[in-house]
């Protein structure tokens, strides 16, 4: 089986869309039967100015065995449709590999967009694991969707500053993808969230803040999920975190962007890791809690997790 590698400095792909890791020497910790497919979230990307979404998280996976793949789906649009993107990826994955099924592993908006490609296509996907998931939506996109409904001004603002945004990251990481920013932001509302899990029910708990199905349709579901907005001081992200954490309600739990009980699904390995919403993915450039779990850690031993399932 041919891999490729993905760096910085060199990109040898085997389609626009996609690409896979080096084969390198490997312990077998994480060497899963089926390929783990990352999903980047709401304005994410592979790479942007150097710096990996996903950062040194593909690398560490392949270290131990694991073959993996990093999706390349729209930064900003309804679920549905980058479930479709992400579909024809998985497709591509398989027809390189030989597998007959996909982990998918989505953080935030990759959350909803994994489990549209479980739900639509179980015959290709054999587990979804949700990182901080916007699975029963979030009171960030509640809250600035509504104020863009009732003030056509700051609807007005909003729209070009989330539309700038968006369309600086497509241009900068070399993305022909259709945008939705908007309508991204509206997906991720409580009331659209309820529409989007009625029509795709696998996983989602019905209590508040308990498990989902382990199992639903053929496919594994898990989710983990931060509960810190502030965690590093020397992050210059945190800012951000700390920002929208001002949106929830005083005493309710969240990693800057999502209330960890709403990002539930299937086996929940933990909602409460001391990590914001960007250290979920090891960013900026692997700052995190000193003295707490690793997010590499918790990658490299949901891998094995998933190993262990036959997965």
């Amino acid at each position: 089986m041919k891999k490729y590698l993905l760096m910085a400095s060199a990109i040898f792909a085997f389609s626009a869309d996609t690409h896979a890791m080096s084969e390198t020497m490997t312990t077998g910790y994480t060497e899963t039967k089926y390929p783990i497919v990352l999903v980047h979230g709401f304005l994410g990307f592979e790479q942007l100015s150097g710096v990996d979404y996903w950062y040194k998280i593909p690398e560490t996976l392949q270290q131990d065995g694991a073959e993996v793949f990093i999706a390349r789906v729209s930064n900003t649009n309804y679920p549905e449709v980058r479930g479709e993107q992400l579909i024809e990826q998985i497709e591509e994955v398989l027809a390189i590999t030989g597998a007959e099924k996909v982990n998918l592993i989505g953080h935030s908006h990759g959350g909803p967009t994994t489990r549209y490609a479980g739900s639509v296509r179980p015959d290709i996907v054999a587990s979804v694991s949700s990182i901080s998931g916007v699975n029963k939506g979030t009171v960030v996109a509640d809250t600035l969707m509504e104020w863009s409904d009732n003030s056509e001004v700051f609807g007005d603002a909003f729209e070009v500053f989330i539309s700038g945004i968006s369309q600086f990251i497509s241009f900068a990481s070399g993305s022909d993808l259709p945008l939705a920013p908007v309508e991204s932001v509206r997906s991720m509302t409580t009331e659209a969230s309820v529409v989007f899990n009625a029509a795709h029910p696998g996983g989602i708990p019905d209590s508040k803040c308990g498990e989902g199905d382990y199992e639903y349709n053929g496919v594994r579901y898990y989710s983990w999920a931060g509960a810190k907005p502030l965690t590093n001081i020397l992050d210059p992200l945190e800012p951000i975190t700390i920002a929208f954490s001002q949106f929830f309600p005083e005493g309710v739990a969240n990693d800057g962007f999502v209330d960890p009980c709403t990002s539930n699904l299937g086996m929940v390995i933990r909602n409460d890791f001391a990590m914001t919403h960007l250290d979920e993915v090891n960013q900026m450039l692997g700052l995190h809690a000193i003295n707490e779990t690793d997010p590499l850690t918790v990658f490299r031993t949901h891998a094995n997790r998933l190993k262990n399932a036959g997965l």
